[in-house]
Order: structure tokens, then sequence, then C-alpha cells
């Protein structure tokens, strides 16, 4: 039997509670974050920037029917594939998913492993306030006269702790930082940290799912030949038919591109199957680094989650 939802009630100035399910493709989320959401009487605000595509699913590894008829998911098919969207959307949107689940007094269950729209949700974006023209044309002409060499030295010079987080060769985000720091006179870093913490959107238990990391490695490539038998080539043609070009956003994530080379004749499809194993296994490593950061995120195992019910149960009972 189903456990009745665990939301408590609350004071109106405390973030409500959730639960987020985190970690690299491939690992277990979907799966992990539906039987959850049936512990506790949860509904899933899926966080993936692909899952969110209309027509795009074998090569998401979207929600299938059947999950989704267990446990009710936002936040999946909301857009054309032709159609902009990014974290600001993202998080406007999902927290009006989330507030409508809460007053439904249910359990709203973050998941995905997109952890720019997760941190989006959660804190908010940074905004560093509109461009001051006269600070633009200084660093223009700054970099013009001198190169990004000095920009980035003048960067180091004003807010070392930016400098030390942005490459040299990053001219774009050098030159962001200076530009924040003439027309504010503060370090671009002082603001964030101000903005870090600020009040919280939502107060988030954060499960993060992992696994020794050749079994990922292996559990990667046996999805992407699952992928390829599910018809893949057939999903990406039919997007083509469809009028969706191939040099849009969502057709150059991994995998889409993949098969728009083999579609196009560039690439063998052999040749395609393993670049896309490696990229994903790349990618699978960037969503990993991203969410090791986060001390906050406690950390289990492909099926642990239900491990963690009374954690969980403690955390929306406070």
């Amino acid at each position: 039997m189903k456990d009745e939802p665990m939301i408590s009630p609350g004071t109106e100035k405390k973030p409500p509670r959730i639960i987020v399910v985190c970690g690299p493709t491939g690992v277990g989320k979907t799966s992990d974050a539906i039987e959850m959401a049936e512990r506790i009487g949860g509904e899933i605000i899926g966080a993936d920037s692909m899952q969110i595509y209309k027509f795009m699913n074998i090569g998401t590894a979207k929600p299938t029917p059947e999950e989704r008829a267990r446990v009710r998911h936002h936040m999946v098919d909301i857009v054309f594939p032709d159609g902009d969207f990014d974290a600001a959307r993202f998080a406007r949107q999902a927290d009006r998913a989330a507030k409508a689940v809460l007053e439904k007094n249910r359990v709203p269950i973050v998941a995905g492993g997109t952890g720019f729209y997760i941190k989006a949700l959660l804190s908010g974006l940074f905004d560093a306030g509109p461009a001051d023209p006269g600070a633009r044309d200084a660093v223009k002409r700054e970099l013009r006269e001198n190169g990004p060499g000095f920009l980035h030295d003048k960067l180091a010079r004003v807010d070392p702790e930016a400098a030390k987080r942005i490459h040299p060769n990053d001219v774009f985000r050098t030159s962001r930082a200076l530009e924040v720091f003439y027309a504010s006179g503060r370090p671009i870093t002082e603001r964030q940290k101000a903005h870090a913490f600020g009040d919280r959107r939502f107060d988030a238990l954060k499960i993060g799912l992992n696994m020794d990391r050749e079994k990922l490695y292996d559990r990667i490539n046996r999805r992407v030949d699952a992928m390829m038998a599910s018809g893949f080539p057939e999903e990406v043609r039919g997007l083509f038919d469809m009028g969706y070009r191939e040099d849009l956003k969502s057709m150059r994530a991994i995998g889409y591109r993949h098969m728009a080379d083999f579609i196009a004749g560039r690439v063998s499809e052999s040749e395609a199957v393993e670049t896309m194993k490696r990229d994903t296994r790349r990618y699978a490593k960037t969503q990993l680094t991203w969410f090791k950061k986060d001390p906050g995120v406690i950390w289990t195992g492909p099926g642990g989650v239900a491990g963690l019910e009374t954690a969980v149960r403690r955390h929306l009972d406070r």
C-alpha cells in the first residue's frame, strides 16, 4: 500500500521542502525517483535539458508511457525541437510546477542530470545587472589595444578569485567580470556570494546516485546499443522529415548530432555509435564533477533511494 503524502504545514517564511534526485546519465535516476514518488506520494519535476523536447524520446531516454502512468511527470515534452529554452525559463516553469504539486499536498521530486537547471530552480540565477555601455566600451577598448592577456591580468588585480576561476582565453567571461567591476566598483565574486546567501526558494534534500565508474560506463554503452535497437536512427530521420534542421540547438545534443552525421553519410553507423558512447561517457564524468562540488548531496547507489526513505520523511516533517 502506498503511503500518504508527507508534506507538513509550516510557517509561510520557510521555503517549501522538496526532494532532488540527481547524478550522471545512465545511473538510474528515473526508476529511483519513481519508486520514491510512489512511497511518499510525490510527483516528478524533470530536470533534463533534453527531455523537455517533444518528439525526442529514444535519444533522451525519456520516461516511458508506462513510467509516466505510474507517477505524474512535469517538465517533459513541453517545447518543440526548434523552440527557445534556457535555464531561466526552466526555473520559472519548474517553480510553478513544484508549487502546484505542493498545493495538492504532494511532494515535488526534482529528478535529472542537468545540474545548472537544478541550481537555477533551487537558488535562482545570478543577475549581474544590465550591461553598462560605458564600462563595456572601456573593456572593449582595452581588449583591442592590449589583448586578452592584459584583461585577465587586470582582473587578477581587482578580483583575484574570479581570475582563478576564469581561463585566460575566456575573453567573454573575463570581459563581463571587468564590466561589472567598472560599473559597480565591486568584484563580481562579491556580488555572486551575496546572491548565494540570499533566500532559498526551496529547502531541498539532495540525493545523488553514483556507482563504480567502469560499471557506469558499461551501463552507458549498453544503453546506447539499446537505443539503436529501439530505432534511434529512425527517430532522427522522422525529425528531419518534420522539418527540424540538424543545426538546431536540440539537434546538436549528444546522440542526435551523431545520428545526423550517420544519416548524412559523413560517418558509418559503427563510427557514430562509438563516438556517441564516448561522448556520453565524457558527459557523465562532467555531470559527476558538477554534483560532487555540492557538499549538500547525500550519495547512494542505484536502487539506494528506498534506503533513504527515513531521511526523506524526516526532512519533509521538519
